[in-house]
């Protein structure tokens, strides 16, 4: 009966029109907002049990619970606000609370506004590259979609959360976040369906959007790179002259506009973004923001070429990196996407704080094109092609109901934390190919303007929802220096697969799955820190096995031991951790018909993550990262494939980037920065018989800033490096990011 009750209110959520919804900036916790929390008169009750519990030597708040070194006087930082340079020292991805990252029993990563501006990223999976344990950009240049790995394991498609809240995707139907609305971007490492559902259970990556500031932004910026591509985009906000009856309320604007082409030849990389939000604070105790967004872009496929060609030379040489594979005339990809939504925060005592949190996202996708399939003739350098075209829309809509109580018990502090969450959503797939109709093409000497049109009916003709209920609990301990963090939660899904055609039923599954997580973190005074955590997860994924059933929900395990160490006197931190991760009811191929599969697969990573990141001084800022481990299946229908690596899954990935600014003498305000990137080999094949090589890649920044005006130069990819960035097959290998150089100029004021 609960099921169906709350299964029934997620399906009527995610159903509901897309304006009576609005777009959570759910990541939450005791988040207490942006900058709108640095005011000194709503310090008040911003973190209630902080402010107030100071003055009782038996109670202690959130806000006690810092690092013991306070460096930054004047700068407050919460977990949806700024962060100081290179160094965030708080974080509620972890907990969905505001905890520091030292009091945090899991690997937490945090990159702020001010490292984005620097490094210039043009995606999301670029703000990501210099980040332990996240292989990011899997598919080098492309440009459609963000490709990132965690621990080994693709997660952008069910690791990609905004606000807090989940941007699932199936089929074709992406999302793509923009970088000039992104505040901070969290990577929480690690099983994390215990607070969040149905997850990866490697970790999952939370942008946090900017929000209203509580003093006034004025920023325009404009920039074009070596490929023409070119760009302006603009940032205003602030507060808004109200009566005091009526509270206080702040506004923010963000947009864009990027058009041009890329290193690929007719591939331009167009994209239109806009992001309004506004906060209202009737009074001190009660916060209600609401963010809408909208986009577009314009673009087409990336290449799929073969692996002789691009890895190794074919007998005419490499395929050149500015070959397309399609047809001008033909191809397309574009994507337009809106969100809507709303952040409700309460403090109902001192010591208790209810936020809900929601958001309704629609997309709508067309993927059309020719799509490169393996040599046809290699002597002659003709590449073989078929014909393909996905038409997808989806919904997504997402409630997260939070309250959470501060107390004690004897010696005990307790933040406890109760949930209450629901999911829905729903894809319109369709999909289908052509193999045979499309010729060859030369990849020399290419010849367009050929149009062929499909025939035959889609191979994906599907109409599928998907509701999911969760209530979680989670108690946050602390006695002295042991922090303990317990945490359960229980889902209950419910997935359905129709046909588009007729609306008939064709499968459904209703699963229910319980998640838990335990975590002891002990920080010694002079800011060493180890810690221990044990945590399950599951991720309920779309799809028919062999016998025509839906999948069963995948689940994960993972145990993990480290140490994060905060010196004393000094801006910064070092992590250190070892994991041992496992995914299980993994989808494998069928040995005998090899389009299909089933899921008897396990896939294991035991590795090691090292992170360093520090405001060593006022003007040197830098972060660097190694990770190292072994993955490898653990389980296949395929007893070849056990002990194999995964295709395009690097096992080594090592990065360090630096920046100084002069601060004064003649000089100030110039600063320069780079970076260097070794991502390991990987495999072309599940036989691991085809290897791609490694590469190491070195990026760098030039910037001046006088007055309110800045300038800066930033190249990725240095010495222009030709490489192949990865391969799912043998025939799909994907050219990695050509030397781009992006000149820009901002004005604030």
């Amino acid at each position: 009966m609960l099921r169906s009750a709350v299964l029934a209110t997620a399906s009527a959520f995610v159903l509901m029109p897309q304006a009576s919804l609005a777009q959570s900036s759910a990541q939450s916790g005791a988040q207490n907002l942006p900058s709108v929390t640095v005011n000194a008169p709503e310090a008040r009750r911003r973190a209630p049990a902080a402010v107030r519990r100071a003055a009782r030597p038996s109670v202690q708040s959130a806000a006690s619970r810092r690092p013991v070194q306070q460096r930054n006087v004047g700068f407050v930082e919460t977990p949806r606000g700024p962060v100081n340079g290179y160094v965030a020292n708080r974080s509620s991805s972890g907990t969905k609370t505001n905890t520091p990252i030292m009091e945090t029993p899991q690997s937490v990563s945090v990159i702020g506004a001010d490292q984005i501006r620097d490094q210039k990223p043009n995606k999301l999976d670029e703000v990501l590259r210099y980040t332990a344990g996240v292989r990011a950009g899997t598919f080098g240049a492309d440009t459609r979609n963000d490709w990132w790995l965690i621990r080994g394991f693709k997660s952008d498609d069910i690791g990609l959360f905004l606000d807090g809240m989940q941007l699932f995707y199936t089929s074709y139907a992406s999302w793509k976040l923009q970088p000039s609305n992104m505040e901070r971007v969290e990577v929480l490492r690690g099983p994390s369906a215990v607070l969040y559902g149905g997850s990866s259970p490697s970790g999952i990556v939370n942008v946090i959007s900017k929000m209203p500031p509580a003093e006034p932004v004025r920023y325009i910026e404009t920039g074009v790179n070596n490929f023409g591509n070119a760009y302006v985009g603009f940032d205003v906000g602030g507060p808004v002259a109200t009566q005091p009856q009526d509270g206080k309320l702040f506004y923010r604007v963000v947009g864009q506009v990027q058009n041009g082409p890329t290193q690929v030849n007719f591939t331009p990389d167009n994209n239109y973004f806009i992001a309004p939000s506004f906060t209202w604070k009737p009074d001190a105790d009660t916060t209600f923001t609401v963010l809408a967004s909208a986009s577009k872009q314009d673009t087409r496929g990336i290449n799929f070429l073969p692996y002789q060609g691009t890895v190794t030379n074919a007998p005419f040489g490499k395929i050149p990196t500015s070959f397309f594979v399609g047809d001008p005339t033909v191809d397309k990809f574009t994507r337009e996407q809106e969100m809507l939504g709303y952040q409700f925060e309460r403090n109902l005592t001192d010591d208790l704080t209810f936020r809900q949190n929601a958001r309704f996202a629609h997309i709508d996708l067309t993927y059309r094109g020719y799509v490169g399939n393996g040599w046809d003739n290699i002597n002659a350098a003709s590449l073989g092609r078929y014909n393909w075209y996905a038409k997808d829309t989806a919904n997504q809509a997402d409630l997260d109901n939070q309250l959470e109580y501060r107390f004690n018990t004897g010696p005990v502090r307790h933040t406890m934390l109760f949930g209450v969450d629901l999911k829905g959503y729903q894809i319109d797939d369709y999909q289908a190919f052509n193999f045979g109709t499309v010729p060859p093409i030369n990849v020399l000497n290419p010849v367009y303007g050929i149009n062929i049109p499909l025939t035959g009916p889609p191979f994906r003709n599907f109409l599928i929802t998907q509701k999911q209920a969760g209530t979680y609990l989670q108690d946050q301990m602390k006695l002295g220096n042991f922090t303990l963090v317990l945490s359960g939660r229980n889902d209950w899904v419910e997935t359905t697969q129709a046909a588009r055609d007729t609306g008939a039923t064709l499968a459904s599954n209703n699963d229910s799955q319980f998640s838990g997580r335990a975590g002891l973190i002990y920080n010694f005074d002079n800011g060493i820190a180890p810690y221990i955590s044990y945590a399950t997860s599951f991720n309920p994924i779309i799809g028919l096995n062999a016998q025509n059933q839906l999948f069963v929900p995948e689940t994960g395990r993972q145990a993990e031991i480290g140490v994060k160490v905060a010196p004393r006197g000094f801006d910064g931190y070092f992590t250190a951790s070892v994991f041992d991760l496992k995914r299980q009811n993994v989808p494998t191929t069928d040995p005998i018909i090899t389009t299909l599969q089933n899921q008897t697969g396990e896939v294991t990573s035991r590795g090691v993550e090292l992170e360093a990141v520090a405001n060593a001084t006022k003007e040197l800022k830098f972060i660097g990262a190694f990770t190292a481990y072994h993955l490898f299946t653990s389980r296949d229908l395929d007893p070849a494939l056990v002990g194999k690596t995964p295709t395009n899954t690097p096992e080594l990935l090592v990065s360090g980037w630096a920046d100084y600014t002069f601060k004064d003498g003649p000089l100030e305000g110039f600063g320069f920065g780079g970076g260097v990137r070794y991502v390991g080999s990987s495999w072309a094949d599940p036989a691991n018989t085809l290897e791609v090589p490694a590469v190491v890649l070195g990026d760098l920044a030039i910037h001046y800033e006088w007055q309110n005006w800045r300038t800066a130069l930033n190249v990725i990819n240095l010495t222009d490096k030709i490489y192949v960035a990865s391969c799912a097959a043998a025939s799909s290998c994907f050219y990695g990011d050509r030397r781009r150089v992006t000149a820009s100029v901002s004005y604030k004021w």
